[in-house]
């Protein structure tokens, strides 16, 4: 029962990033981006890696967790391809800048 409550979290979180790479996609901006949460958030999941792979039988939890990992991965694409806009739109660009705001 602990891992399908453990997989329904994963699921329900997890969600949440196809969706936060759609919109970051569609603002083709860094701005309000985080690029230290996304780590966070990759290092939490590779921790939830290590101990389902360390606590004995993998389990198709392991799954939901590569799975969110890949979505996670496809925000740090988009996060830094949005950072590439940014430099290109402004050449002193820094995460906020004035030209960020015109």
């Amino acid at each position: 029962m602990a891992e399908l409550l453990e997989a329904a979290m994963l699921l329900c979180f997890g969600l949440s990033w196809p969706i936060n790479a759609y919109k970051s996609y569609q603002a083709r901006t860094a701005a309000g981006s985080s690029w230290q949460f996304i780590a966070l958030i990759t290092a939490g999941y590779l921790a939830g890696i290590a101990a389902k792979l360390l606590s004995g039988p993998v389990t198709c939890v392991l799954a939901v967790y590569l799975i969110n990992l890949v979505f996670l991965a496809v925000n740090w694409l988009v996060y830094f391809r949005n950072r590439r806009i940014d430099a290109s739109a402004c050449p002193a660009y820094e995460p906020v800048s004035e030209c960020s705001a015109s």
